[in-house]
């Protein structure tokens, strides 16, 4: 598998993110994760989304150190500072779901992990939850959905999908500008375009939106309803913790209440945030999930 690496430099005095880089190889890809806190504690594992990287969480993860909790970051294959796979055909659900399976479990072998989750960090995520539970004490599902292809995600998934396909540019700090409340700095936005020098390096960023399942027969619907079936058991401590912003996710909220330990949590709707709510209230979402954490020992 041919896979492009961005340069260092490009990763150099990003705001906000001073964070040491950690690397893994796997499967002939280089796989980056940020690793702050106590290695000994919890991890609570971020998983990021399309077409975000790690440094999505840059207000989070000192939160979740000072804390006492171990702060893991990963980029997905294709993001961030991770190996980004040239050819398209190489992403499919199932890789991303095994990619970051075995980096998770059999390379870095967290336990007791608590997920927070939002975007296609939840579809891969969720995934991870339902065919290993045991790997996971908590959930929180932020701005994400586990589609099945037996409902259409909607209108606002639609015109996504009509763009990142058709633009002839990928403009990610673009992107992220118009799905959060606040605007972006010059400097964030670029923080965000940084992992992809050119189009070239944009294989994943432009094939994630085309796995999302929309029809029942999507390769990837059986795997999510059995997963469906598996969270429908799940009653480990599970928070829905959304925004009020995003019209992609938004109507999946609910969707989450059938995992029985969603019963009695205390979930929240997070005000003045869009779909990259981390961007807009990082430090809020941070205190949602210590405070969960707490509660939920």
């Amino acid at each position: 598998m041919q896979a492009l690496r961005t340069p260092d430099e490009r990763f150099a005095n990003l705001p906000g993110y001073s964070f040491e880089p950690h690397y893994t190889e796997l499967a002939g890809l280089r796989i980056h994760h940020v690793d702050e806190g106590p290695r000994d504690a919890a991890p609570v594992l971020m998983l990021h989304g399309e077409p975000s990287w790690s440094f999505l969480y840059r207000k989070m993860i000192p939160l979740f150190a000072a804390a006492g909790h171990r702060a893991v970051a990963p980029d997905l294959v294709g993001f961030g500072r991770s190996d980004k796979p040239l050819r398209r055909e190489d992403y499919s659900y199932q890789s991303h779901v095994d990619w970051m399976r075995a980096f998770l479990f059999e390379h870095l072998d967290l336990r007791e992990i608590t997920l927070v989750c939002q975007d296609w960090g939840g579809l891969i995520g969720l995934r991870l939850v339902a065919e290993h539970p045991e790997r996971f004490a908590r959930v929180v599902v932020a701005n994400t959905l586990l589609p099945t292809g037996d409902q259409h995600p909607g209108p606002a998934f639609g015109a996504w999908l009509k763009f990142s396909q058709e633009a002839p540019e990928l403009p990610v700090g673009m992107i992220l500008d118009n799905a959060t409340a606040v605007e972006l700095s010059p400097e964030v936005r670029a923080a965000y375009d940084a992992p992809f020098p050119d189009e070239s390096y944009k294989a994943g960023a432009r094939q994630f939106p085309t796995l999302v399942p929309i029809t029942p027969e999507d390769p990837a619907a059986p795997a999510n309803r059995a997963a469906w079936e598996s969270l429908r058991g799940f009653e480990k401590p599970f928070l829905i913790a959304f925004s009020d912003g995003d019209p992609i996710t938004g109507a999946y909220r609910e969707s989450f209440q059938q995992v029985p330990g969603s019963s009695g949590q205390a979930h929240t709707l997070i005000e003045g945030a869009g779909h990259f709510l981390q961007e807009d209230k990082g430090e809020e979402l941070a205190r949602v999930v210590n405070e969960f954490i707490a509660r939920n020992p």
